[in-house]
C-alpha cells in the first residue's frame, strides 16, 4: 500500500480496478453513470495514509467533514462512559460506509479504531452531496446504503433483546457472514479481526462466556476456529439456531 500522507486517485481505470477490488463498486461506481461522470466522482475521492491497528479514523466530537468507506481491514465504533470505560457500537468491514450517523449534527457522536492495518476512501460529504444532486444514480446508490446500514442496526437491536447469549454469538456470526457475503467474499471462512472481548462488549456478554460459547460450538461441529480465522462447517444449522436471516439480501451473490 502508499506510505505517502495522502495519494489522490487520478487514474478513472485505476479506482475501477481499486473499487472493484474491495467491493466499493456499489458505491463508487453506480449502475447508469458514464466515463465522464465518473471522473467527475474521481476527483473527489481520496484514498487516505492506511491506519494503523490502534490508530484513529475520527475521534467522539471531531467535525463531520467525510464519509469514510473501507478499502481493506476494518474499524470498529464505540463510545466511552464517564467513567472511560469502552462500548463497542460495530465493527466496519471492507466495502462498508463509515460515518453516516455523522451527518444529522455534523459531528461524530461515536469514535472509530483500526483493529488491523486498514486502507480507507475518504469522500468528502459537501462535495458528494452537490454531486449525488447532479447523478441520481448516485444519489439512489447513497440512500440504498443508508437504508441497509439502518437493516443492520434493526438486526443488532434484534440480537441484543431477548435472546440467550448461545443465541447472540450465533446471530453474531451469521451477520458477519451474510455481510461477507453481500460483498462477494466467502460466507464460510473469514477471520475474526476484533478480539474476543470486543466481541463480549458488543454482544454485552463476558469475555470467559464468549470463549467457552466458541468451544462449545466447535465440539458440537458448527465451526471450526484456527487463532482469529473461522470456518462456519454448519451455516445453515447456525442459522436456525439464532433465527437469523442466512440470506437478507435478494442481491446477494451465490456461494463460490
Amino acid at each position: 500500500m502508499p506510505t505517502r500522507k495522502q495519494e489522490k486517485v487520478v487514474s478513472l481505470n485505476e479506482i475501477k480496478v481499486a473499487c472493484q477490488a474491495c467491493s466499493l463498486n456499489e458505491i463508487c461506481l453506480p449502475v447508469g453513470i458514464d466515463d465522464e461522470d465518473m471522473e467527475r466522482l474521481d476527483a473527489i475521492i481520496d484514498r487516505k495514509r492506511p491506519l494503523a491497528r490502534g490508530d484513529h479514523l475520527f475521534r467522539v466530537g471531531d467535525r463531520f467533514r467525510a464519509l469514510y468507506a473501507v478499502r481493506s481491514g476494518s474499524l470498529k465504533t464505540y463510545a466511552t462512559s464517564e467513567d472511560g470505560q469502552e462500548q463497542v457500537m460495530g465493527f466496519h468491514l471492507p466495502g462498508e460506509l463509515v460515518g453516516l450517523d455523522a451527518i444529522a449534527n455534523d459531528s461524530h457522536p461515536l469514535a472509530a479504531r483500526a483493529l488491523e492495518t486498514t486502507s480507507v476512501c475518504e469522500i468528502p460529504f459537501d462535495q458528494l452531496e452537490s454531486l449525488s444532486n447532479q447523478l441520481p444514480g448516485l444519489q439512489h446508490q447513497i440512500l440504498r446504503v443508508m437504508s441497509q446500514e439502518i437493516r443492520d442496526d434493526e438486526q443488532s437491536m434484534l440480537t441484543l433483546g431477548q435472546r440467550s447469549a448461545e443465541e447472540r454469538l450465533a446471530a453474531f456470526l451469521i451477520s458477519l457472514s451474510n455481510r461477507y457475503r453481500r460483498r462477494g467474499f466467502s460466507p464460510t471462512q473469514f477471520n475474526l479481526t476484533m478480539s474476543r472481548g470486543d466481541i463480549g462488549n458488543y454482544l454485552g456478554l463476558a469475555l470467559e462466556t464468549v470463549s467457552r460459547l466458541f468451544t462449545r460450538f466447535q465440539n458440537e461441529g458448527l465451526l471450526k476456529v484456527e487463532r482469529r480465522h473461522v470456518e462456519l462447517l454448519d451455516r445453515e444449522r447456525l442459522c436456525r439456531f439464532s433465527s437469523a436471516n442466512c440470506y437478507p439480501d435478494a442481491s446477494s451473490r451465490a456461494e463460490s
